[in-house]
C-alpha cells in the first residue's frame, strides 16, 4: 500500500521520535511505502528537496514561514500552503498512485490537496483529528464568531466541514473528541468517527535511583524533595496564569520542587515570576533536545499537564505519553470538557483539578508530594502499552481501511 502523509510537522527522517514519525515508521515495517510531504519554512534558506530511507520517501516542501513570524506573514504563507502542496504532488508524485492519505489537524488548510488525491486515485482518507479549529481560537479569545470579524471563523469552519466530509474515518484522541465533532457536526456519518489515540513506540524510559540522582546533580535540581514537572509549550492554550497561581498557592508545601522546562508566548510571564521567588523550589528552563528533555523526565516524579480554562474543545495534550513513557503518575488541572484527568484517574496513575481552582491544586501536590507513588508509576507504564502503543493505532487504521474498501 502507498501511503501519503501530508503535514504543516517539519519530518526529515522517519528516525526522528514522535507521535508521526512513529505512526508512519509503523507502516514501513509492516511493508507499505510511505511518503511524506512536510515544510522548510523559507528561513532556513533551503530549496525543496527529497529524502529517500528505506520504504519512505520524504518531500521537503519550500514555502512561507508560518512559525515564529508576524500575524500577516503567517496568514499569507497559510493561504498559499495547499497550492504549493498540490503543485508538489503534480511534479514530484506524478507516478504515485497512493492507496492512503493521512493527514492531522493542524492545519485544516490542506483540504485542497487531500481532495485533490482522493479524487485522482480513488484514494482512502484518514484524518488524524488533533485539534478542533477553528473553535479553539475562539475559546482562547483569538478569533470571533459574529460580526465581520466572523468572516474568518466562518471561512474556516466551512473548511473544516469540508475535511470531515472528504474523510473516510475521522480518528479522534478520545471518546470525549468523538462525542463532541458528532454532537457539533450533524452531518457526519456517526459511523465514521472512532477513538484512535496519540501514540508512540513504547519505549522505557524510567531510571534507577543511581541515574537519577546524576541528572538532578547535572541539572541543579533537588535530590530529597519530590520534582513535579512541566514540559511542552507555554503558551495561551495552557493557561500560564492559572500555573503561576498553582506555584503560589504551593509555596508553602515544603517537599514539593517544581521543573518547567519549555518556551511559548506566555515563557516571560513565567520567567519574571521565577526571577521574582528565586530558584530555591522552582527551575525554568529553556525547551531541550528530545533525548536530553527524557533522560531528564525520567529523574522525575510527578508530570504536570496545564489547559486554559476557558476550552471547550476536548483538548487531550500528547505531552502525557512522554511522562507514562517515564513511569510518571500525572497530575492534570484542565477544563472540565476534556476527559484527559477521567483517563488518568481511571486508569489509576494521577489525579485531576479543574484548571481554575488552586486550592485543590495545592491539596493534591500536598497528598502527592507525601505519597508513596510506585503503584501509580507502575499502573502509568501499564496503561501506555495497552492503550498507547502505535501498533495499536496502526491496526486500527488499517482496520478501518479494510471497511471502507469493502
Amino acid at each position: 500500500m502507498n501511503v501519503l502523509f501530508l503535514t504543516l510537522v517539519a519530518i526529515s527522517s522517519l528516525e526522528e521520535r514522535d507521535i508521526y514519525t512513529d505512526l508512519l515508521r509503523e507502516f514501513t515495517k509492516n511493508g507499505h511505502a510511505v511518503y511524506v510531504i512536510s515544510p522548510v519554512e523559507r528561513r532556513y534558506r533551503q530549496k525543496t528537496h527529497l529524502i529517500r530511507e528505506k520504504n519512505a520517501t520524504i518531500l521537503r516542501l519550500r514555502t512561507g514561514n508560518v512559525q515564529k513570524t508576524n500575524l500577516l506573514e503567517k496568514g499569507i504563507s497559510t493561504v498559499l500552503m495547499e497550492p504549493l502542496f498540490k503543485r508538489a504532488i503534480r511534479r514530484y508524485f506524478s507516478d504515485v498512485k497512493f492507496d492512503l492519505i493521512l493527514y492531522s489537524t493542524p492545519p485544516i488548510t490542506l483540504v485542497g490537496a487531500v481532495d485533490f488525491v482522493k479524487h485522482r486515485d480513488g484514494a482512502g482518507t484518514y484524518l488524524l483529528l488533533k485539534d478542533i479549529f477553528p473553535q479553539n481560537a475562539v475559546d482562547m479569545g483569538m478569533m470571533q464568531t459574529n460580526g465581520l470579524k466572523g468572516l474568518i471563523f466562518r471561512h474556516f469552519r466551512q473548511q473544516e466541514k469540508h475535511l470531515y466530509t472528504l474523510s473516510d474515518r475521522i480518528g479522534c484522541m478520545s471518546q470525549a473528541n468523538v462525542d463532541y465533532v458528532i454532537a457539533h457536526n450533524p452531518e457526519v456519518d456517526p459511523d465514521i468517527v472512532e477513538v484512535c489515540p496519540n501514540s508512540i513506540d513504547v519505549i522505557d524510559k524510567s531510571v534507577d535511583v543511581d541515574k537519577r540522582n546524576e541528572i538532578r546533580r547535572r541539572y541543579d535540581i533537588p535530590l530529597d524533595k519530590k520534582v513535579f514537572v512541566y514540559g511542552g509549550n507555554l503558551g495561551r492554550p495552557q493557561g500560564i496564569p492559572f500555573l503561576i497561581d498553582c506555584l503560589e498557592a504551593c509555596r508553602d508545601v515544603q517537599e514539593a520542587f517544581f521543573l518547567i522546562v519549555g518556551g511559548g508566548t506566555e515563557y516571560g510571564l513565567l520567567e519574571r515570576y521565577a526571577n521574582k521567588i528565586g530558584q530555591s523550589r522552582l527551575k525554568l528552563m529553556k525547551s531541550l533536545p528530545k533525548e536530553d528533555y527524557d533522560t531528564l523526565l525520567g529523574a522525575c516524579d510527578v508530570g504536570l499537564i496545564f489547559l486554559d480554562h476557558r476550552f471547550t474543545i476536548p483538548n487531550f495534550p500528547s505531552r502525557l505519553l512522554a511522562y507514562m513513557q517515564a513511569k510518571l503518575p500525572v497530575l492534570a488541572c484542565t477544563d472540565p470538557n476534556t476527559d484527559v484527568g477521567k483517563v488518568i484517574v481511571d486508569g489509576g496513575f494521577g489525579w485531576w483539578c479543574e484548571s481554575n481552582d488552586a486550592a485543590k491544586v495545592h491539596q493534591t501536590v500536598r497528598h502527592a508530594a507525601a505519597e508513596d507513588l510506585s503503584q501509580a508509576k507502575a499502573n502509568a507504564w501499564a496503561f501506555l502499552v495497552q492503550h498507547y502503543s502505535v501498533g495499536e493505532a496502526y491496526r486500527t487504521i488499517c482496520r478501518s481501511c479494510q471497511q471502507v474498501s469493502q
